[in-house]
């Protein structure tokens, strides 16, 4: 059955649902239903949106199926977001309903927008002329349609005006299609002024667009080169072509200063797309974006199944970045599925960073992604000094935290009035509380991790399922009043320990959980661009893309803290994380200078960050991964059992690695308990299963859950193909 043609009596439509297959529905007399059509189907007592999908029907009498209820006034998925959820499905082994389900997340966008009630002049004239109502007839003389209160706010008069002359007749009730939720990009609106290096990697870009096709081109420049700029032309070459445009973001509040750059460069914004999107905003883009009113799309990994008509170009911005990955029903890399949704529309796809995976620079070494190089800062601003500070030689005071070293730099730009940021991925005050009486430890009572302190809040949190409560003021185990201690530093108790030093510094802290959510985060970025603080402290938030132009300073707390555990991108991931916060300095051509604060100053990572030599790390890493046979060069996935109890999770995952069929290609490691063993109240276990690159790891997994054991009681398994946390 071609892609375009009706199902008559019977179609199979995919539900919402963890199901394997589309369920088969009778299409009633005189409906119309094609693959892509979003209908509402039953399922047992319940009515559910659904996609009608492609293949053929089971051979069943159409009189015994329940039928479909309604057809959407909606335009059709089409066929290459059918087949991309498909592919999703096979390669992450989720159920195909569940992918589909990320397509159906706006329900309330299904039927078209209402009209919206407007009004325009007649021929008519009122029976008297006041200066109200000449201004009301001056403003509505262009002929168009207004809304009431529109016109009354244009006209600066009150809306009874606006109803005493359309009782008169002077104007008639008329239909206004709904506004679109941005304005149109111009892309002649402002021309880009770019360096001579930034030119060629936009023509590079723009040349891939302009010829069609599907390829991947790494934007690979250092941090402040002016990427963004040169990836806007990109987009400029693919709405020219009459095609749509997705950007992807890895942190939301990263939106707001992009959406003024492109709003600077198109004369207007595009649309966002992310989780703290009003409901109402998030049905009007669905919909808009469907029908092709939407041109170009800002949002977070999950625009990736948004309906696009005309899709045309997909830049990942900060493809490196941990965000892209969901660990959360359908485990999937936004990144790589972006790749995949290019090859499957023909298209180009655009991936853009300063500190690029090492799986993008394997491809652009081997020939599959071409790369764009931007080796110098926009108009030739410096690069920051870098230095580590051995905390062995310069440790800080007694119950601090920050060397003098740092401390010494930190005065210096308050004396020259510029900004320092300081930067440590540790959100809240502590990372443990304990009594020095009895060594009680405050752990979280449903998971194997410590709470947090949060002394602004007064609470201790858990940062893994939620749980808070309030800090008491005696050990709950001991009784003892007033003993317990905080351990270890948070960005909260850097800026304490910043206020003893420095009282008259205007300090910020920024954090992922801040009080206010992301609008109060938006505010204090642009507080920080402004000039409106001298010191920030800051978790992995600061490293992502932001400009502060009075930067002049960074300080890392703790450069060690991401190579204290056993995840085999721990190099790499400390490498980006330090190479990024370090880039927030001296961005506007200021001298500048970052200091990593660490014990282990000889360290690769530290060696490659201070000398500035990045190429040497990406060879060595590389070589490294090649030998252990880890990604690129070979594949990952984890099985994870969680259950209820420790015995049914570790009884069930024995279970399925006693059924572990032999395979050359193909081993398994484990059952092993969980880094983070209990989470959520649930007891989890994995298996790595760990195979050369080219293995077929989808099937040898199918195979091996279907001979293991049925999951009885409590017992869940998921499957996350290629892995990037392994706790």
């Amino acid at each position: 059955m071609s892609k375009d043609s009706p199902f008559r009596t019977a179609a199979p439509v995919l539900v919402p649902m963890p199901a394997e297959r589309p369920y088969t529905y009778a299409v009633p007399d005189g409906m119309q239903v094609v693959p892509g059509s979003i209908v509402r189907v039953p399922l047992g007592p319940r009515q559910v949106a659904g996609i009608v999908w492609d293949g053929a029907v089971e051979n069943v009498d159409s009189k015994k199926l329940r039928p479909i209820e309604q057809v959407f006034d909606c335009p059709p998925i089409d066929h290459c977001a059918r087949r991309f959820v498909d592919w999703v499905s096979q390669y992450t082994l989720s159920p195909p309903g569940m992918v589909a389900r990320m397509l159906l997340r706006a329900p309330e966008a299904f039927d078209p927008e209402p009209w919206i009630e407007g009004l325009r002049r007649t021929m008519a004239e009122p029976d008297r002329l006041t200066a109200a109502r000449s201004r009301v007839l001056e403003t509505a003389s262009d002929g168009l349609a207004w809304t009431r209160s529109g016109l009354a706010h244009a006209a600066g008069v009150s809306s009874t005006v606006i109803d005493g002359l359309k009782a008169q007749g002077v104007f008639e009730p008329v239909k206004i299609p709904p506004r679109p939720v941005v304005a149109a990009p111009d892309t002649t609106y402002a021309a880009p002024d770019l360096m001579p290096d930034q030119r060629d990697a936009a023509e590079i870009l723009r040349a891939g667009v302009v010829a069609g096709g599907f390829g991947v081109t790494l934007l690979d420049g250092v941090t402040g080169s002016g990427k963004t700029e040169v990836y806007f032309e990109a987009v400029a070459a693919a709405l020219d072509k009459g095609q749509q445009v997705l950007i992807l973001l890895p942190e939301i509040a990263l939106t707001h200063a992009f959406l003024e750059r492109f709003q600077n460069r198109f004369g207007a914004k595009p649309a966002e797309w992310h989780s703290d999107l009003p409901p109402r905003m998030r049905e009007r883009v669905w919909r808009q974006v469907a029908e092709g009113t939407v041109r170009v799309v800002a949002g977070a990994r999950s625009a990736l199944f948004l309906p696009f008509k005309e899709l045309g170009l997909i830049v990942v911005d900060e493809e490196h970045d941990p965000a892209y990955k969901q660990e959360d029903r359908v485990f999937y890399n936004a990144r790589d599925m972006a790749v995949v949704r290019g090859h499957i529309g023909s298209f180009p796809v655009v991936l853009a960073s300063a500190t690029p995976s090492v799986e993008s620079r394997v491809n652009a070494m081997q020939g599959r992604y071409k790369r764009a190089v931007l080796s110098s800062r926009f108009a030739d601003a410096a690069l920051p000094d870098l230095k580590a500070i051995d905390m062995r030689r310069s440790p800080p005071q007694r119950g601090g935290f920050l060397s003098p070293v740092l401390l010494s730099h930190i005065r210096q730009g308050l004396e020259k009035q510029e900004q320092s940021l300081l930067f440590l991925n540790r959100r809240g005050y502590a990372p443990l509380t304990l009594c020095r009486v009895c060594g009680h430890r405050f752990g979280c009572p449903v998971c194997s991790s410590w709470l947090v302190e949060h002394r602004f809040r007064g609470q201790l949190v858990c940062h893994h399922c939620g749980h808070a409560e309030k800090r008491p003021e005696a050990c709950p185990e001991c009784g003892t009043f007033d003993h317990l201690v905080a351990c270890g530093p948070g960005v909260e108790r850097i800026a304490e320990e910043l206020v003893t030093h420095f009282p008259d510094a205007r300090t910020i802290v920024l954090s992922s959980d801040i009080m206010g959510g992301v609008r109060r985060l938006r505010l204090e970025l642009e507080a920080i661009a402004n000039g409106e603080a001298d010191i920030v402290i800051g978790t992995q938030l600061v490293a992502k893309g932001h400009n502060f132009p009075n930067m002049t300073l960074v300080g890392v707390v703790d450069a060690d803290l991401g190579l204290a555990n056993g995840d085999p991108r721990a190099a790499e991931r400390t490498f980006q994380l330090l190479s990024q916060v370090t880039g927030r300095a001296g961005r506007t051509g200021k001298k500048s200078l970052g200091l990593l604060q660490t014990y282990q100053p000889d360290h690769p990572v530290m060696q490659a960050i201070v000398s500035g030599d990045a190429e040497s790390f990406y060879l060595r890493e590389i070589a490294e991964r090649e030998r252990a046979a880890l990604p690129p060069f070979g594949r990952l996935a984890g099985i994870i059992i969680s259950a209820a109890t420790r015995a049914e999770a570790e009884s069930h995952a024995r279970g399925l690695r006693r059924v572990v069929a032999e395979n050359a290609e193909i081993h398994v490691l484990g059952p092993a308990e969980a880094p983070l063993a209990l989470v959520g109240g649930r007891h989890r276990f994995r298996l790595l299963v760990h195979g050369e690159r080219r293995s077929d790891m989808q099937t040898f997994i199918r195979e091996l859950l279907a001979a293991g054991p049925k999951r009885r009681g409590s017992v869940r398994v998921q499957v996350d193909i290629d892995p990037q946390s392994f706790l």
